[in-house]
This record gives C-alpha cells, structure tokens and sequence, in this order.
C-alpha cells in the first residue's frame, strides 16, 4: 500500500518521468535526498518498474491500430506466442482465458501490412481483427488508494 506522499510522487511520474529531482522534491516538499530514497524504496518494492518515453506511434507514420483476437489451432499454442512476440508492430498482447487465447494490438500504417502481418499467423491460428476508430480511454494506472 502507498502512503500520501508516495502517492504524490507517483502521480507527478506520470504526469511528466522526466521531472527533475529536485523539483520533484520541491513538489512534495521534501529533501532531494529523502525524495531519492523514497524513489528508491518504489523501485525496490516494484512499484515503479521504469522510467520510460512515451512515443506517439502516429508521429512515426503508424496511422491505424488493430486489436486481433488469436485463437492458436490445436498444439500451435507456442508457436503463435513466439511469433506475436517477434513481430514488431504488435504493442501489445494479453494472454487470455476463453474461446481466445491472445488480444493483441498492433499499431500498422496500413491494411495492407494488417494483411501481410496475418499471413504470417493464419496457418497455426484463427484470426479476428477489428480496426479500432478511436481510444476514449488511453492506458492508466488503477486507482493509487
């Protein structure tokens, strides 16, 4: 569980991870050493996994997302897997219970290549693909409380 003050400082993460020390301390009003320790005690306790960017795949020509429903046939399960991982353009995948075993997005410049990337996974599994037309709700952290 966080406390109020570790609270603060992981909203003000997320709202800007390139927020200096400083006046990340200066925020919270504490020192920059006992904000450094505070930062380190998340990392250790894996609430703060990474400092990261964040990209806007648009800005790099990928106009259009997909999410894609894959169901593996019959002991093609690993292979499926394997290759959602080696295919770059997939962001993201969850593995899953029910009639589907992975939902995965993937960002692509163009129905052609949403084609071409599924080619690659149809003869070891079913695919059903959806073209997502807008994200009311961008990835979020659960409720910190």
């Amino acid at each position: 569980m966080l406390d109020d003050l570790d609270r603060r400082i992981v909203e003000i993460l997320v709202d800007d991870a390139r927020i200096s020390l400083k006046e990340l301390a200066q925020r919270v009003n504490l020192s920059s050493p006992s904000t450094s320790e505070r930062l380190r005690r998340l990392e250790e306790r894996g609430v703060i996994r990474a400092f990261t960017v964040d990209i806007d795949p648009q800005a790099l020509g990928y106009t259009l997302q997909a999410i894609v429903r894959i169901r593996p046939l019959p002991g093609k399960l690993h292979q499926v897997q394997k290759l959602i991982e080696d295919i770059a353009q997939f962001s993201e995948c969850d593995k899953v219970t029910g009639d589907d075993c992975f939902i995965a997005r993937l960002h692509i410049r163009s129905i052609d290549e949403l084609d071409k990337i599924l080619d690659q996974i149809t003869d070891k599994a079913e695919t059903n693909s959806s073209i997502v037309k807008a994200q009311p709700v961008k990835r979020r952290l659960p409720p910190l409380t």
